[in-house]
This record gives C-alpha cells, sequence and structure tokens, in this order.
C-alpha cells in the first residue's frame, strides 16, 4: 500500500479498513518477533547477543547454534518490517484524520451557508419580545425574550403598523388560539399562543416591542 503523499488527484483514499488491516499485520509480525524469542529463551536465553563461542573460541556445543542463528536474523528482519508498518500506519492514520477533519469543515461550511440562505430568505421582523414572564399564556406558548416575530395572527411584515395592530388582534382573540412565527436564532420557530386571563397583567403575560424599519 503506497502511503507517499502525492497530488490530490492520485492520492490514495485510506479507510478504516486499510488502517484495520495494517493494526493486523503489525500485531502478526509482533507475534512472530515474540515466537522467535522464545527460541532463544529455550537454548539457555541466549538473547540477540549472548556470545556463541566458549572462552577458547571454539562454537558452544551447548546451544542449537543454527536455530539460534536463524531465529536471531528472523527477529532482525522482523524488527524491520514492524518500523516499516508503524511508518505505514502513523500515515495512514494521519491521512484518515486529514480527510475526516476536511469533510467536517466542509460540512460546517454548507451548514453556515444553508443557514445563511436560511436568514436571506425569511421575511423582516416587525417586533421583539423584550420580556416573558414566568407562567404566562406568552411562556406556556414558548415564546423566548428575543424572539423576532414576523408574524402574529393576521398581523405580518406587510402590514404590520405600529403596536395597536397586535393588540387589536390580542383583544379580539381571548381564548382562542393565534398562530404566531417568530426568528429565534436564524430559524423559523411556529408557535400556538392563546391570549388569556391569567394571575398577572394582560392576556400575554409579554412585553414586544416594535423594531426599526
Amino acid at each position: 500500500m503506497r502511503m507517499t503523499e502525492e497530488n490530490n488527484n492520485d492520492k490514495p483514499q485510506i479507510t478504516v479498513e486499510d488502517v484495520q488491516r495494517l493494526i493486523k499485520k503489525k500485531d502478526e509480525i509482533e507475534e512472530q518477533i515474540k515466537a522467535y524469542y522464545d527460541v532463544l529463551e529455550d537454548q539457555g536465553d541466549v538473547g540477540m547477543h549472548a556470545p556463541l563461542v566458549d572462552v577458547e573460541g571454539y562454537p558452544r556445543s551447548d546451544v542449537d547454534l543454527f536455530q539460534i542463528r536463524t531465529a536471531r536474523h528472523s527477529i532482525s528482519c522482523l524488527q524491520n518490517d514492524h518500523k516499516a508498518v508503524m511508518v505505514e500506519i502513523e500515515e495512514a492514520l494521519h491521512m484518515l484524520h486529514a480527510r475526516e477533519r476536511a469533510k467536517r469543515e466542509q460540512d460546517q461550511a454548507e451548514a453556515q451557508v444553508e443557514s445563511m440562505e436560511q436568514e436571506s430568505s425569511l421575511p423582516s421582523p416587525f417586533a421583539r419580545v423584550d420580556a416573558v414572564t414566568q407562567g404566562s399564556p406568552a411562556h406556556q406558548a414558548g415564546l423566548l425574550t428575543g424572539d423576532e416575530i414576523i408574524e402574529f395572527g393576521s398581523v405580518n411584515t406587510s402590514n404590520f403598523q405600529n403596536l395597536q395592530n397586535i393588540a387589536s388582534v390580542v383583544q379580539h382573540s381571548e381564548g382562542k388560539s393565534l398562530s404566531v412565527a417568530v426568528i429565534r436564532k436564524g430559524q423559523k420557530v411556529h408557535l400556538g399562543l392563546t391570549p388569556q386571563r391569567w394571575s398577572g397583567r394582560g392576556l400575554l403575560g409579554c412585553n414586544i416591542v416594535p423594531l426599526p424599519r
């Protein structure tokens, strides 16, 4: 598997499965290395560097020299393979994370563009909710301080003149559900608001202020 950086058109598309295969390969190499170290341990724990000749310079007769040399050579080769596959894993993870980060940034950019397009398509608000009293009809309907009103019953952006328009709708709709639409955090939100008597003042329990037009 090639991991070298090339131009974007030739760059290999690394997958999670590719990384998993590399990790499996690494684990297999480590198992082989351990098996050869077990061979050296069985030969009197000679390890990788214990001398294979006696004090007089003759080949040792108490161990299997061929088996030891084969095990040592195999361990050296496998350690090189292990280093190489670790580099491959590191590069693969880097490329995988880079692609995920790029996709995440692209998704965020697309979401931002979509949000901006949605905001630009919404009508301009004509009033804003300045305060909402706990337990009031407005509070029960889900109105929040800061909501910008674009529809209040029959009142909308095109026919709104002043707050008396809203007051008139409220007075003629006591006990009846009104359709209210607001802009909240760039999104259009529909609510059902029923003007009615409650423990506080008025029929709504919220303060609405007009916005400059």
